[in-house]
């Protein structure tokens, strides 16, 4: 930790964040079913099928309710917004947040006084998804307000705007036009990247961050039952440094067959590196993408294949499944391909992150005596 003027600089801890953010997730699906992750730190749960009296009467008691569970298990504040639709429902959770009359809990109806009050007070910047230079070319209209927005014209806005700021409009005004993208549902391309802790051209810290990047790239593959078809791997170097060379390449290189198996996808990658790779360059960033992904179950049958073919794919899923499984229980990067180096350049300078209190053994708080 390091303190400089009475502020505390501290690194990022994301597998902490990323695990209470799960924790949270768990302690909402309690309560329903359709819990939509929009960020780390922010959630859509959903409430279908009540009438009108019946989410009267749970705005008053279950939404309190929930805000007391999320604490009392996790121990984190949250405050939350109730509304009819996902943009007002932002609009409340904001005034949950900065407004204490709520008292962290505030419920908006589409028709409400109190609705009508809050937009009306509400900055045009501050509605989800008008940014900053739509927001110049609105108050030239002058609409200025989140109240303004909502009285305008849906289809004149769609017709000077786009489809978009439509949806937004019909949003204020009550009426659900915003979905998310199922967080479950099956990605169409997986990447795993990550920017360097210090700058380097040694051809095997590079390799060591392409083999880590393809490894976590291929656990991600086998949890939605998917194999992949072709790797992309790709090098940065920081265009920031106008005194250093500049090469950022890239490369794809197809698998033989569609395939989840790590040792697959790494000689892919490891193939790609070579391709591209190039001395004389101080590199910043590495990382691996998955492509042309296909269902597991349903992926098409080859002409071509033998029985010894069938048979090795079974024998690569029996290895890969002992592997995902020990990684889970024991902890990510208990088992891998490769052992990398504990102070090599791609690692992430960490030296001032806070304990990662719930997911390591070691980091555990230590009562005091």
């Amino acid at each position: 930790m390091v303190q400089r003027e009475q502020i505390r600089l501290l690194s990022s801890n994301h597998e902490l964040y990323g695990d209470m953010s799960a924790r949270v997730r768990e302690v909402l699906e309690e309560f329903s079913a359709g819990v939509e992750p929009y960020s780390i730190d922010e959630m859509f749960v959903r409430f279908d099928g009540f009438d009108h009296a019946t989410t009267l009467a749970l705005s008053r008691t279950l939404h309190h309710k929930v805000r007391h569970k999320v604490r009392q298990f996790t121990g984190i504040p949250v405050c939350v917004g109730v509304a009819p639709t996902r943009t007002l429902a932002k609009l409340a959770n904001r005034a949950a947040k900065k407004l204490p009359e709520y008292q962290g809990v505030c419920v908006l109806h589409a028709e409400s006084d109190a609705t009508r009050c809050l937009l009306q007070r509400t900055a045009l910047g501050d509605v989800w998804g008008v940014g900053r230079r739509l927001v110049e070319r609105l108050t030239l209209q002058g609409i200025e307000t989140a109240w303004d927005l909502r009285q305008a014209d849906p289809k004149a806005i769609r017709r000077r705007y786009s489809v978009t700021l439509e949806r937004t409009v019909r949003e204020l005004q009550g009426t659900p036009c915003i979905e998310l993208n199922d967080a479950d549902r099956p990605r169409d391309r997986i990447m795993t990247s990550r920017s360097f802790g210090r700058l380097t051209g040694e051809l095997g810290e590079v390799q060591a961050a392409i083999r880590q990047h393809a490894q976590r790239s291929a656990e991600k593959l086998r949890a939605q039952d998917s194999h992949a078809r072709a790797v992309y791997v790709f090098l940065k170097t920081n265009w920031h440094r106008a005194d250093l060379a500049q090469y950022s390449p890239s490369v794809v290189v197809e698998l033989p067959c569609p395939t989840d198996d790590s040792r697959s996808i790494l000689a892919a990658t490891q193939q790609g590196l070579a391709a591209i790779y190039r001395l004389g360059y101080r590199f910043m960033k590495a990382g691996v993408m998955l492509l042309d992904l296909v269902d597991a179950n349903r992926q098409q049958l080859s002409l071509l294949d033998t029985p010894k073919q069938t048979v090795q794919r079974e024998r690569d899923h029996q290895l890969m499944t002992p592997l995902d499984e020990l990684n889970q229980k024991m902890g990510r990067g208990t088992v891998r391909l490769g052992m990398p180096s504990q102070h090599a350049a791609w690692h992430l300078r960490c030296a001032h992150r806070t304990p990662r209190w719930t997911t390591r053994w070691d980091e555990l708080p230590k009562p005091h005596t």
